[in-house]
């Protein structure tokens, strides 16, 4: 039997909400029939976005959205989706399938949809292929209140009041599609780019963010941060940044040929599995770099794109990135859930890549119909580790599984908060594939009197359909005993779950 040991009093860091962010792209059917249909639409909308699907995403708490991509951002001109919709201007999107972007959802469209989600705002600028002034004159068109030739353009379009840029993403992936830049080359670029977005408001802060590394290029974290810091000193010991960006995938094939969303065997979930857990060797790593110009930890690790990037579903567009979402989705969730929640001092931010109907999503839609995917419900169960405080947690005979000497990975995981109403909330994952793990969960002084608990289980190739949408679901999980002030359980084989207890 494993043993989990938490000590509620110890508390190691702050999970900010924002690690349970998420990212919409300009890509396949994310936006457009994912999350907006538009106001003449049957399907039900207000102010043309899918009520179903805003409504499931407020019930999981997305605390911030990331958009317009991802390299779609670093070919978007946001002047092409602002003003009269018959107006816009239509473009080819060159990165994903060759169709029509008619730019019928631009800013106004994406600061109404985090105002109906109730959630923080992350727009990304272009750096890629995009003008110092054209992003400077974005951030005054959305934040200045007050006389300008920016502000009074919004004012035209319809919108009196400035919103609020929570996070500015300088850029995306200019190592690759953002530009195919040296890492010395974009940094120097970034602290350029990152004058001119400019702080138009003293209460209502622009968070910068750089754009980092792609998984274990270290070199790229050394030399933008090395530049970043070089002299002339900059201003602020955060370095002219707020946040530094990481991208990670995981899939078990290659990058030509990841592997099927829901046809695997037992070596390919574990070797999927193995490259969730390396998420914990990328964020050690990286900030142990970020550590040597940053020993205080203000910049913030911002993983804003991760999850699994399988090929796509048979039939579909290439360019669209669908794919179905199993019970192995879940488990590389909620294990990468708990990577982050543990490394709080230095991950602020993370986005899974994508929402609706694009890599893993958590929603996916055909027409008016609407699923919710098995990474929908470990969002769910794991919503409460939100604005809450890390303690310390351990587990003692935990063992290592999988298919082969080469693919191994540990046989359960876990973190622990404890939250605002006190509340001790507990996210463990059991990683095998068909062996279930008893496990005895004893606290430094807790002696629970109030338990609820929850389970997302199911068959490992099991997913949820438009025929069968509840065929993997979260559950109630009432198979525990408390004995001596310990609570002591099994976990079912390829299962994540969730405890509240006080």
């Amino acid at each position: 039997m494993a043993k989990l040991f938490i000590n509620e009093r110890n508390k190691k860091g702050h999970i900010n909400p924002e690690l349970y962010g998420h990212f919409a792209e300009h890509l396949g059917r994310c936006i457009y029939e994912g999350l907006y249909v538009g106001e003449n639409s049957d399907i039900p909308n207000v102010n043309g976005m899918r009520k179903d699907v805003v409504e499931a995403l407020k019930e999981m708490q997305i605390p911030v959205l990331r958009w317009p991509g991802g390299c779609f951002a670093d070919e978007y001109h946001w002047r092409d989706g602002i003003g009269p919709k018959e107006e816009r201007k239509k473009m080819i999107n060159t990165h994903w399938g060759g169709v029509v972007e008619d730019n019928s959802f631009g800013t106004h469209e994406f600061f109404e949809l985090c105002e109906q989600l109730g959630c923080k705002t992350y727009v990304n600028g272009n750096v890629g292929s995009g003008t110092v002034q054209e992003m400077s004159e974005w951030v005054e068109y959305i934040t200045f209140d007050g006389v300008s030739p920016m502000a009074d353009l919004r004012k035209k379009n319809g919108h009196e009041k400035p919103w609020k840029i929570d996070y500015f993403g300088v850029g995306n992936e200019n190592w690759g599609c953002g530009g195919n830049m040296t890492p010395e080359y974009y940094a120097n670029l970034y602290r350029r780019y990152q004058t001119y977005v400019r702080q138009y408001s003293a209460d209502k802060p622009v968070k910068k963010i750089c754009g980092g590394a792609n998984s274990d290029e270290y070199y790229w974290t050394e030399k933008v941060m090395d530049t970043c810091f070089a002299m002339p000193q900059p201003p602020a010991a955060h370095g002219y940044m707020d946040g530094l960006s990481l991208h990670y995938y995981v899939f078990p094939g290659t990058w030509e040929k990841k592997g099927s969303a829901t046809q695997f065997d037992e070596n390919d979930w574990y070797n999927t599995l193995k490259k969730a857990v390396f998420m914990k060797e990328l964020v050690e790593r990286h900030g142990a770099i970020m550590d040597q110009y940053d020993p205080k930890k203000q910049i913030g690790m911002i993983v804003d794109e991760w999850g699994c990037w399988f090929d796509v579903e048979p039939g579909t567009n290439p360019g669209f990135l669908y794919q179905q979402n199993t019970m192995r989705d879940a488990l590389v969730a909620g294990v990468t859930l708990n990577i982050f929640n543990k490394h709080c001092d230095r991950v602020k931010m993370a986005c899974i890549a994508q929402m609706v109907n694009v890599l893993q999503s958590v929603i996916l839609t055909e027409g008016p119909k609407m699923i919710l995917t098995p990474t929908y419900h470990v969002f769910h169960m794991y919503k409460h580790h939100q604005d809450a405080d890390l303690v310390e947690s351990f587990l003692e005979g935990n063992k290592m599984t999988g298919a082969a000497d080469d693919c191994q990975v540990p046989f359960l995981d876990e973190s622990v908060s404890v939250d605002k109403e006190g509340y001790v909330n507990v996210t463990l994952t059991n990683l095998s594939v068909n062996e279930d793990a008893p496990v005895e969960m004893t606290f430094a002084e807790l002696i629970p009197a109030q338990i609820t608990a929850a389970i997302l289980q199911g068959e490992a190739h099991a997913y949820n359909t438009f025929e069968e949408p509840e065929k993997v679901k979260e559950e109630k999980f009432d198979a525990y005993e408390v004995k001596d002030g310990k609570i002591i359980f099994t976990a079912p084989a390829g299962s994540v779950i969730s405890f509240r207890i006080r």
